[in-house]
């Protein structure tokens, strides 16, 4: 069984976030690809969610975390990609949701609205939850692939 891969990527509003859940997914034995940022420095949240988006296109990861500042930008940024499902979460309720329903391949936090601990929860979540499938895999399908 080959491990899944886990990508990640942020902007500066969400790179605290991301070195943190990289650390926690680690240690968990995830395997991670980390699409950067990897600095403070201001960039541009776009350029973060097009590389999650061809991460996902070309293989190399299977689902994938994006921070930004407040999780809205780059979560608008990654659906713009037909074959990414990126769900901005604020709760653990949400990340149960999003996959069990909407089969989310991208969870969204927000690197200056969620504190560490919520953030973690919903990441342990997002990837422990199955989609249910049934009526919700009809929904999903009109949403293209």
């Amino acid at each position: 069984m080959t491990q899944e891969i886990i990508a990640l990527a942020s902007d500066h509003g969400g790179i605290e976030m991301k070195t943190m859940l990289r650390q926690i997914l680690e240690d968990k034995g995830c395997a991670v690809l980390d699409l950067g940022t990897h600095d403070s420095s201001s960039v541009d949240y776009p350029d973060y969610a097009q590389a999650m988006a061809q991460a996902l296109k070309d293989g190399r990861a299977s689902r994938g975390i994006l921070m930004c500042g407040t999780g809205i930008g780059i979560s608008i940024a990654a659906n713009r990609h037909r074959h990414v499902r990126a769900a901005l979460v604020h709760d653990a309720y949400g990340a149960r949701m999003c996959r069990q329903h909407n089969d989310a391949n991208v969870l969204v936090l927000g690197g200056r609205t969620m504190g560490p601990e919520v953030a973690r929860e919903c990441v342990e979540i997002f990837l422990a939850t199955e989609f249910e499938g049934g009526r919700h895999a009809r929904r999903v399908a009109k949403l293209g692939d």
